[in-house]
């Protein structure tokens, strides 16, 4: 026979209540915790663009409003930039103003990235920015240029060329990534983009994470050389690691491979002049798996490894980078600009 001992079922009934006391104090305190970084993140964002303004122009596309640099006279030259940073690392390679001396340079923040936006409910994968640059394109007046991609932006430059290459003067390819790959930073990247996760996310946790890790991110990519004085005090690391740009740099690491396997069996049919450059020692992308491999897919591309570079590749021989372009523009001029030319003519 069980004997009752007054008062265990109350014991165990506050034993309960005390439990479910300390989790809602815990829920409570973790939904504070994040709210207060939510906030922190948002006023940092305004900090961050209230010190870095726009320096360029805006045109607004299919209702999208994109931010862009322009300058200079001449053969048309489009500049594409990588992920994490904006239109402005041009300038800071000094690539930018060295072509502004002969062409007539614009360099886009792709969307999401500075002060383009980049809207829900799109994906934005490289041949959707590629589009939208096009109709951006046509929209400044520009014709027949002469593209230039970095890193990511070479995926982008490529879909430009892909679906329509008469529109397309010639490619330069600055350490990109061509081939499908399996990447730890993609996997890492992807929960950010998810809606809602990462929305909760790229507001609390990313940003912080992000400015703890930004600084090892940018020596991993000038390594092995150093990181460069102007880019050091010219790149504004807070755009970087704002909300609105996480959310672009984890959906392009996340559709990076998908956007190279659906591009990849097009690689062959490129006519245009093409120059593939790289660094020799590129820690990010590895050169025998996507320049070397694309300049054998390419028979008539010119492959330019240099050597003891990096990813950074166009900070490490700006030079370099302007002569190829100069020469993909004196190679266009010939018969591949007149073939193009009648081309356009023949379809008007």
């Amino acid at each position: 026979m069980l004997t009752k001992i007054p008062g265990v079922a109350h014991l165990g009934l506050i034993g309960r209540t005390s439990g479910r006391s300390r989790t809602g104090k815990i829920l409570t305190a973790s939904v504070a915790t994040l709210a207060v970084a939510a906030l922190y993140n948002i006023y940092r964002s305004r900090q961050v663009e209230r010190q870095h303004p726009p320096t360029g122009r805006f045109i607004d596309v299919d209702g999208v409003r994109l931010h862009y640099l322009e300058r200079g006279e001449g053969t048309p030259v489009v500049l594409l930039h990588g992920n994490v940073v904006t239109a402005e690392d041009w300038i800071l390679s000094g690539v930018f103003d060295r072509l502004a001396e002969r062409h007539r340079v614009i360099a886009f923040d792709r969307p999401g990235y500075g002060y383009s936006a980049r809207p829900q409910g799109s994906t934005w994968t490289a041949a959707r920015q590629a589009e939208l640059l096009r109709r951006a394109l046509a929209r400044l007046g520009i014709e027949d240029p002469i593209v230039v991609g970095h890193s990511w932006g070479t995926n982008v430059a490529l879909a430009l060329a892909l679906a329509e290459p008469a529109a397309v003067r010639g490619l330069v390819l600055l350490a990109g990534y061509y081939h499908p790959t399996l990447r730890a930073d993609a996997l890492l990247v992807a929960p950010v983009a998810v809606p809602v996760l990462g929305d909760l996310l790229r507001y609390t946790v990313s940003p912080l994470l992000g400015a703890a890790l930004l600084p090892l991110l940018i020596k991993g990519m000038f390594a092995p050389l150093s990181v460069p004085g102007r880019f050091a005090k010219g790149f504004a690391h807070g755009m970087a690691v704002r909300p609105s740009q996480i959310r672009a740099e984890a959906q392009d690491g996340a559709t990076m491979a998908y956007g190279a396997a659906s591009m990849r069996q097009g690689y062959s049919s490129l006519g245009m002049p093409v120059v593939i450059m790289a660094g020799s020692q590129d820690r990010v992308v590895d050169v025998g798996r996507h320049a070397i491999r694309l300049h054998e897919q390419i028979p008539h591309s010119d492959l330019q490894l240099v050597p003891g570079a990096g990813h950074m590749v166009h900070h490490a021989v700006p030079e370099q980078v302007v002569t190829a372009i100069a020469t993909v523009a004196d190679r266009s001029a010939g018969p591949a600009q007149l073939g193009r030319s009648l081309l356009a003519a023949a379809t008007e």
